[in-house]
């Protein structure tokens, strides 16, 4: 790779970086092959880009911005997981691939100017997605106004079995 290749590279990651809504940090060290495609699939389903990088070129793309903090984690092979549209996603796909697969290693990650560490990349996959948090508040919306019909459904139901009470009661005594 010549220069111009590296800073090309380097300007992608540093692009990357910029505009993505939370990155992960992993190693696939030991699994084959197939397996880290199956892993590559599941982030594209996901919208979620996944990149093997070079440390040296990742640590120049993090350099005077705010994920400089991310440096000490770029020792071995280091993959990078992040997403432009939610920032649970990669943390998400990470957390179930490394229940299935033990050497599978989740590093750490960064979230709106914090590290995370392993448990708070966890702690970050336990969260709603961001199509998980539309349909909830969809749902809150469309319950509303049914429990809305239903109330005012009620008060003439209700009327209409005092009425039907009545006129049985009417027609014992008779």
């Amino acid at each position: 790779m010549n220069r111009a290749q590296k800073e090309e590279m380097v300007a992608s990651i540093r692009s990357a970086f910029d505009s993505a809504k939370s990155v992960i940090l992993a190693s696939h060290t030991g699994i084959d092959v197939n397996t880290v495609n199956e892993l590559r699939a599941e982030f594209r389903a996901n919208n979620v880009q996944y990149r093997v990088v070079k440390n040296t070129l990742a640590k120049l793309a993090l350099k005077d911005t705010d994920l400089d903090v991310l440096a000490k984690y770029f020792t071995g092979p280091t993959a990078i997981a992040f997403s432009e549209e939610d920032a649970v996603s990669p943390a998400k796909v990470i957390k179930d691939f490394a229940k299935e697969h033990d050497k599978y290693e989740v590093r750490g990650g960064y979230l709106d100017g914090k590290i995370l560490d392993v448990d708070g990349v966890n702690a970050l996959a336990d969260m709603p997605t961001k199509d998980e948090m539309r349909a909830n508040v969809l749902r809150l919306f469309k319950a509303v106004p049914t429990k809305m019909v239903r109330v005012l459904n009620a008060a003439p139901s209700d009327f209409v079995g005092v009425l039907a009470a009545r006129k049985r009661d009417l027609e014992e005594s008779a």
